[in-house]
């Protein structure tokens, strides 16, 4: 009954993030970010690793030190293994600063972590529903569907992902997996 209803849901979840607005938080679209993301963009970049943490600094400030202060003390729980109390901080945070990107993203992971996939999909797409260039929520999405086995979804994401950021081998390694499990199916 669930896979059922998810078919449509993530169809949807598709089509609105191809065909939503460019409207993000300040952190995700400001001059800086993008032009880190066209850096990052490039094949032959070599210090991807650099600009992909200057990126994730800059997406990780709120404008708020109540907002950060929440994201740091989820993170650390999350660093502990203690999914419960880092969907607690980061719920808390949604509520102090829900245009923040990051919140959700940070959530997404901790119900990831717990195993509930639904409600970690549910802050995915509110992720990219504010910043539709997180390439990390992008591969989370694609993990989600992978274990869904919606593998053309999974590839699209990944896909996304992989045009934002070409040099992670995690998101190419996963394209490559759903590709060829896609290719199987075809033949």
């Amino acid at each position: 009954m669930r896979r059922a209803f998810l078919n449509p849901a993530v169809a949807a979840v598709l089509l609105f993030l191809t065909a939503m607005p460019a409207w993000t938080s300040d952190a995700s679209s400001s001059a800086e970010v993008q032009e880190l993301l066209e850096e990052l963009k490039d094949p032959e970049q070599e210090r991807w690793q650099r600009i992909e943490r200057q990126i994730a600094r800059l997406w990780s400030r709120s404008g708020s030190a109540s907002a950060d202060l929440m994201l740091n003390r989820g993170r650390e729980a999350l660093q502990l293994g203690d999914s419960d109390a880092a969907i607690e901080h980061f719920s808390a945070l949604i509520d102090h600063a829900p245009d923040f990107a990051e919140g959700y993203h940070a959530r997404a992971t901790a119900w990831f972590m717990a195993g509930d996939l639904g409600l970690a999909l549910d802050d995915l797409i509110e992720t990219l529903a504010r910043n539709p260039q997180h390439f990390s929520a992008l591969a989370g999405l694609g993990r989600i569907f992978e274990d869904f086995g919606e593998d053309a979804r999974a590839q699209a994401a990944y896909s996304e992902a992989a045009a934002i950021h070409p040099h992670r081998r995690d998101i190419k390694a996963a394209l490559e997996r759903v590709e060829r499990r896609l290719v199987g199916m075809a033949l």
